[in-house]
């Protein structure tokens, strides 16, 4: 069978299975591992002069990601096989005091779901291990929320993937640190992702018309109403089905940049599924995104404009 029709049989295949429900989970074991070493890049995109330090933040207290394992063995692979990045994953909150986060160039958020009741991840991994007034808790929380804004503003990179956007979910702070809140999400489907910009150097590892993806679409509120950042990829609102209220028209950005004072951040949705992974386009999307809040990428970062 020719090479091309497989994969696109396989892809056609994988959508058909989501349109009624989502898709499997993947088994973390060495011949995955394996399968992603061997489509990750084998160099780094732009050049860099020394290796910097990655803090992988994996903990969440609300809806779990099964893809949580994946992603951060996924940013693994690539830091390792690229020999950009060394790499430390933690699920312990004492990371963002001050001192830990001074160690490290960049902090990864992965799918760092926090409870609808607070939506405060600091909050409710404080709360969940003392019986503290609730006042010290949340002033604690608030604190360390500070301290990761603080970080970024003073030159610290910062990457959050896909459920990580609820991290403070109900923070202006931090909404307009990433770019936007989360709002919902209709049911996973098979989604056309566009770029935003073909010629962005951060991109042009796609094709140029994008490509096709299975995935939670993410709507969003909150900051993302200022359009404060660059976009980097898109979908089209009228191809996606099951809205709460039918977008007909426009379009919901699913990756993006900006600067936040010295710092520089990346938002980028996909995947909620290990199977993107074996996209070798993603996986050095990934890694150009890595190279881009660590400070080695110079690139247009100006903010489509704000909403007034």
């Amino acid at each position: 069978m020719n090479k091309k029709i497989l994969p696109a049989l396989l892809l056609l295949l994988q959508f058909s299975w989501v349109q009624g429900q989502d898709l499997p989970e993947v088994k973390l074991d060495q011949i995955w591992k394996e399968k992603i070493h061997g489509l990750a890049p084998d160099k780094a995109t732009f050049a860099f002069s020394d290796k910097k330090n990655i803090l992988v933040f994996s903990l969440h207290t609300g809806f779990e990601h099964w893809v949580i394992p994946h992603t951060e063995q996924m940013i693994r692979i690539i830091s390792e096989k690229s020999g950009a990045f060394e790499v430390t994953g933690s699920k312990d909150i004492s990371m963002f005091e001050s001192k830990n986060l001074a160690k490290y160039d960049a902090v990864v958020l992965n799918n760092t779901c926090s409870k609808g009741d607070h939506r405060n991840l600091f909050w409710d991994k404080l709360r969940a291990e003392s019986n503290a007034d609730s006042a010290v808790l949340m002033k604690k929380a608030l604190q360390l929320e500070k301290n990761l804004l603080k970080y970024v503003e003073k030159g610290g990179g910062l990457l959050l993937v896909h459920g990580a956007i609820v991290t403070q979910n109900n923070s202006r702070a931090f909404s307009r640190l990433v770019g936007a809140s989360f709002d919902y999400h209709p049911p996973q489907q098979a989604i056309q992702i566009r770029l935003a910009d073909p010629k962005h150097p951060l991109v042009q590892v796609f094709p140029a018309t994008g490509f096709n993806h299975v995935d939670e679409p993410y709507f969003y509120k909150n900051a993302y109403a200022d359009l404060d950042f660059k976009p980097l990829l898109y979908f089209n609102n009228a191809e996606i089905s099951d809205q709460k209220n039918p977008l007909t028209e426009g379009k919901t950005y699913v990756a993006w940049i900006r600067t936040q004072g010295k710092g520089k951040v990346m938002y980028c949705s996909p995947s909620h599924n290990a199977q993107s992974f074996e996209n070798p386009d993603l996986l050095r999307f990934y890694l150009n995104g890595l190279q881009y809040v660590v400070g080695d990428v110079e690139c247009d970062e100006t903010p489509i404009g704000k909403k007034l």
